[in-house]
């Protein structure tokens, strides 16, 4: 049986201080996965870097956010006839050494969906978000428990991996707001089925994560009559 062509898709905004280190990580899969960052209209040296390295890049000439960068992967990966596309952030949160891990759920049928989770396995060490996000995290999870009866532990987790049917329909749509949470539950009230595996994730040293601690709050209520709305929609379509 033939290897399936992994993709990693590297979404990227103002990541010079991280972006060459990423990459240089994910070299070292290089024999089974290709790489593709999606500059997401950065300010700073991140395109600078990427053409100066020849780094394979898509560049979007102004910002369009985590969900519209991370749509513009799947549809390279879809079109260029990936097998698997795996979601990579490019802060260096996310350890390459657990890509075959994610992957092997999609290549034995078992899910169609797989999300590297800090919480599914409580021994697990590595970086763990702060005490607010952790406990933002579990409302979430019990939020969208409640709305499709599955359990996910990491419903924020940006490291996850998708076959090339959830391909097919995030090239159609993909959630621009809240795209995590937001995407598990539209799959799982399409009859996808998705699942995790504990990986182990690194705390960011350089750069500022995009979700503000003044914004928590914000987030929160939005995120969650975004989870109602989107299960909501998503049995009506059934």
């Amino acid at each position: 049986m033939d290897r399936p062509r992994i993709l990693l898709i590297i979404p990227a905004y103002n990541e010079e201080d991280n972006i060459m280190e990423v990459y240089k990580c994910c070299q070292k899969k290089k024999e089974i996965l290709d790489a593709i960052v999606i500059n997401d209209g950065s300010q700073d040296n991140t395109l600078k870097i990427l053409r100066e390295n020849n780094i394979p890049h898509v560049n979007l000439i102004q910002n369009v956010g985590i969900g519209g960068a991370v749509q513009t992967g799947y549809k390279y990966a879809y079109r260029n006839g990936y097998d698997i596309a795996v979601q990579f952030d490019g802060d260096g949160q996310h350890n390459v050494e657990y890509v075959e891990k994610l992957t092997a759920f999609l290549e034995n049928g078992q899910a169609d969906m797989v999300i590297g989770s800090r919480f599914v396995e409580k021994s697990i060490q590595g970086f763990k978000s702060s005490r607010s996000r952790r406990i933002g995290i579990r409302i979430i999870s019990g939020l969208i428990r409640c709305c499709t009866g599955c359990r996910i532990t990491d419903p924020t987790s940006g490291f996850r991996a998708v076959n090339r049917r959830v391909m097919e329909k995030f090239v159609k749509y993909y959630p621009i707001e809240y795209p995590e949470p937001d995407s598990i539950v539209e799959l799982l009230a399409a009859g996808f089925k998705v699942t995790e595996t504990a990986v182990v994730m690194n705390e960011r040293t350089n750069g500022q994560s995009s979700i503000h601690s003044w914004k928590n709050i914000y987030y929160m209520i939005n995120v969650c009559l975004s989870i109602i709305l989107t299960s909501i929609s998503g049995r009506r379509e059934r």
